[in-house]
């Protein structure tokens, strides 16, 4: 007997079932992708951190002491000078030119001769909720000497030097750790040192009058004990003709920085030692000028500093940065694992199940990020990569049906985990450690999917 009834149309084939691999492929490869948008949420979400930390560590360091610059004592003296230049006068109600002398007033500068700093800073935290900034104490003590000023190189003709007008300034950027009055052992006489230091292109320091002073026919030693305060760094300027800074602290990891580094530097986890000796050659300003002539430029002052910053080179938020960088190259990694799962132990994921895995790796930069504002980075990812681990592998155990299957991918997210801390503890070798885990991830891919007929999947 026919059956005259019409058959059931055979079942529509899905997209995926049209186009069998390739299309599973085009799926991951297009949730991996959009993994790019929350990670650039979470970098986000890191700048705004950032931008408050940076905002606490300015209102603790505002109310403590700056980023220090000690620059030195530079000798001021005024003068008269004179000149001859031809006026137009009127004679017998003629206009003629006459020669008139005329009289200037200006200062000249010098700096010493020789500039030997003795310092030792003891660097602190302070906190400001959940932040905190280096600060730091330090007692330094300055000597040296001037040469008599020589006014010959400026070639005044006639001059009249105003001596009694004469004084000597100390550039200092930051003075609120002075917590007693100063003076300065100049010559014989000790002399007290009142605020401002009277220069126009450094304000800030102090200065004392030396007029009563006889005029110095050779060297004019000079000798100051001072404690300032600052933060995050102490920075010197080459001002005499040879400069000697020894500078000793507890403070474990100094960034020596600026245009000179230690001629003797000693690191151990009790502190740091530290000398420079800097002669004049390494700066672009001159040993002595005058403001009519030789204008002093502040950007040459600022180019020559050199010193030492006590502050942490990687820090949490700058470790949880470098981590997002490489957040699509992790998320590719384990897509990658559980893709060869597929393959080689047949199972059928679903690209939902992609993007659970997905938003679970983005979880673990927001715990990253989160517990590194209270305890050490280090600690914060071995707790965010083991939740981050234990809620994958907890989701996936079911749908791998396999004790073994699960310990592999447990141990695979453990050594992608793994790969990505070491790349982020190293500095200098991060690029070439992390060429290197490609590498090797490219070749474990290779091998594992060696004998796999990729035409025969796609047809099953």
């Amino acid at each position: 007997m026919n059956d005259s009834s019409p058959r059931p149309a055979p079942p529509t084939k899905t997209f995926f079932q049209r186009f069998g691999l390739l299309g599973k492929v085009s799926g991951i490869v297009f949730i991996a992708l959009l993994q790019l948008i929350p990670l650039a949420m979470v970098e986000g979400l890191l700048t705004e951190r950032l931008e408050r930390r940076d905002q606490a560590t300015q209102e603790i360091t505002s109310t403590w002491g700056d980023d220090q610059q000690v620059i030195g004592p530079v000798l001021i003296v005024p003068y008269r000078y004179y000149y001859t230049e031809q006026k137009e006068v009127q004679v017998n109600n003629h206009t003629v030119l006459q020669n008139t002398e005329v009289c200037q007033a200006d200062n000249a500068y010098f700096l010493p001769t020789h500039l030997n700093i003795e310092g030792a800073a003891t660097p602190r935290r302070l906190h400001k909720g959940i932040y905190q900034a280096v600060v730091y104490d330090a007692a330094l003590d300055l000597s040296g000497d001037f040469a008599a000023p020589d006014f010959t190189p400026f070639k005044l003709g006639k001059f009249d030097i105003l001596w009694d007008q004469a004084s000597l300034a100390l550039p200092i950027h930051d003075l609120r750790g002075v917590q007693e009055s100063l003076s300065i052992q100049l010559g014989n006489a000790s002399l007290p040192l009142l605020p401002g230091s009277t220069l126009k292109f450094y304000p800030q320091g102090i200065h004392t009058d030396i007029a009563h002073l006889k005029p110095p026919t050779g060297p004019l030693p000079f000798h100051l004990k001072i404690n300032v305060r600052g933060s995050n760094t102490m920075q010197f300027a080459p001002i005499g003709v040879e400069n000697v800074v020894h500078l000793t602290s507890p403070w474990p990891d100094p960034s020596f920085n600026g245009a000179f580094l230690p001629s003797e530097r000693k690191v151990t986890p009790q502190g740091f030692d530290a000398t420079w000796r800097v002669s004049y050659y390494g700066r672009n300003f001159q040993q002595q000028w005058r403001d009519a002539d030789t204008p002093f430029s502040t950007q040459d002052l600022t180019n020559s500093y050199y010193g030492v910053g006590f502050i942490t080179l990687i820090d949490s938020y700058r470790n949880v940065e470098r981590s997002i960088k490489y957040g699509i190259l992790f998320v590719a990694l384990v897509f990658i694992t559980f893709f060869l799962f597929e393959i080689l132990a047949r199972l059928r994921l679903h690209l939902i199940q992609y993007s659970l895995v997905s938003a679970t790796l983005i979880i673990f930069y927001l715990l990253l990020l989160s517990l590194s504002e209270f305890v050490s980075f280090g600690f914060s990812y071995l707790v965010a990569a083991a939740i981050s681990t234990l809620l994958i592998t907890a989701y996936c155990s079911k749908i791998l049906g396999s004790g073994r299957l699960t310990l592999f991918l447990t141990a695979g997210l453990a050594v992608i985990y793994g790969a990505l801390y070491v790349i982020l503890q190293l500095e200098d070798y991060s690029l070439l450690v992390g060429t290197a885990v490609l590498v090797v991830a490219l070749a474990s891919i290779m091998y594992a999917t060696r004998n796999v007929n990729w035409y025969g999947n796609e047809n099953d």
